[in-house]
């Protein structure tokens, strides 16, 4: 096994880990025609419309199954946390980059980040009213009348967002060029940078940060609490599904695949799929061995890695032509017991790592294409 790395190497890694995961991300998405939304890869799913995952079966053996699956988290309407917040302007705050900003108005918002979080958000505080456009990935029905301000796939449009005229923008390091983020500054409209960091512990933390920007505090900690609390109810069902051996727990692999330009990596450390892993009461087989970020991945790495489950964003296993072109175009998944047994979990590519409001919904849907299949 491969030596640890020293806790500065480490605590350097992770920090270029949100800038690595967004790239690489970003070019997954840019130059899709279409972008799978919130209800994941697959055809939509009403919450309701399928067993509530209290009332689910567990496989006797969480290997037994055989053959690809698609996670669909259930579509779920926004739920304002109020129904007529009223922003306590003006307020100042320090953004994730240490800038100090002074918002005074939130009459016209953008909220834009690569997932489509920072949007869901905004609409889940009761400030849906208030935001004037979007990016491509915030495409649930509530906002998706919307303009887009992104263009070539997540790219700012500097144009598309002044038309708008906003008196605010929230977004993050994931979209880009940041010459149109400073360009809007340089316009003197207030911009809030949020933390780019994500995983199942910052979700409360995102919250928080978007609501102090548009002078919700209270609204925002209401919001995190209630989302913080759907996530442990269904971290409390996951428990139930997940073996209890931890011997017995299934070995993941998160994979980011671009087949277009043979492009493939393990997801470990600090790239959030580790703390989705665990949430899920499986083994994250990158973490074992201290992977850090994000790395290409080597052929005996993977092999003696032998995960069970390999986890895919959807448009990556479409990019290389689904699991018969993932076991070709990377023959050491074939060696493996996930790839023997075709065990390939997708999900869209906006879901599965945007670890927003709609984090419990994420966690469902992939409990079920885990433990419980048949039902997902």
């Amino acid at each position: 096994m491969p030596a640890r790395p020293s806790a500065p190497l480490r605590r350097a890694a992770r920090r270029s880990v949100p800038a690595l995961v967004a790239a690489l991300v970003v070019a997954a998405l840019a130059g899709c025609t279409g972008v799978a939304g919130a209800s994941g890869g697959g055809a939509a799913v009403v919450a309701g419309d399928r067993p509530a995952l209290a009332d689910l079966t567990p496989l006797d053996e969480p290997r037994a199954w055989e053959g690809e699956q698609t996670a669909v988290a259930a579509a779920t309407p926004v739920d304002p946390v109020a129904d007529d917040p009223q922003p306590a302007l003006p307020v100042t705050v320090t953004d994730a980059q240490g800038t100090e900003v002074t918002v005074t108005d939130t009459s016209r918002v953008l909220a834009l980040d690569l997932y489509g979080s920072t949007s869901r958000i905004l609409f889940e505080l009761g400030l849906g009213g208030s935001v004037v456009g979007r990016d491509s990935s915030s495409d649930f029905p509530e906002i998706a009348d919307l303009p887009v301000v992104t263009t070539s796939g997540h790219d700012l449009s500097g144009e598309a967002i002044l038309e708008l005229a906003p008196t605010l923008i929230i977004t993050d390091t994931t979209l880009g060029p940041w010459d149109t983020v400073l360009q809007m500054r340089d316009a003197g409209i207030p911009v809030v940078v949020v933390d780019s960091h994500r995983e199942l512990g910052t979700v409360g933390d995102l919250i928080a940060s978007v609501a102090a920007a548009v002078g919700l505090p209270d609204e925002g900690a209401a919001l995190a609490a209630r989302t913080e609390a759907e996530i442990d109810d269904v971290r409390a069902q996951v428990e139930r599904l997940a073996p209890a051996d931890p011997a017995d727990r299934l070995r993941v692999a998160f994979l980011y695949l671009r087949g277009q330009a043979g492009v493939y990596y393990l997801f470990g450390e600090g790239s959030g799929a580790d703390s989705l892993i665990e949430a899920l009461g499986a083994v994250d087989v990158a973490g074992e061995i201290g992977w850090q970020g994000m790395r290409p991945v080597t052929d005996e790495g993977l092999v003696a890695a032998a995960p069970d489950l390999v986890l895919v964003m959807t448009k990556g296993l479409e990019s290389v032509g689904g699991v018969d072109g993932l076991l070709e175009q990377l023959p050491a998944v074939a060696q493996t017991p996930a790839g023997e047994h075709r065990r390939i979990v997708d999900m869209a590519d906006t879901q599965v790592l945007s670890f927003g409001p709609t984090s419990a919904q994420t966690l469902d849907a992939l409990a079920r294409a885990f433990y419980a299949p048949d039902a997902s």
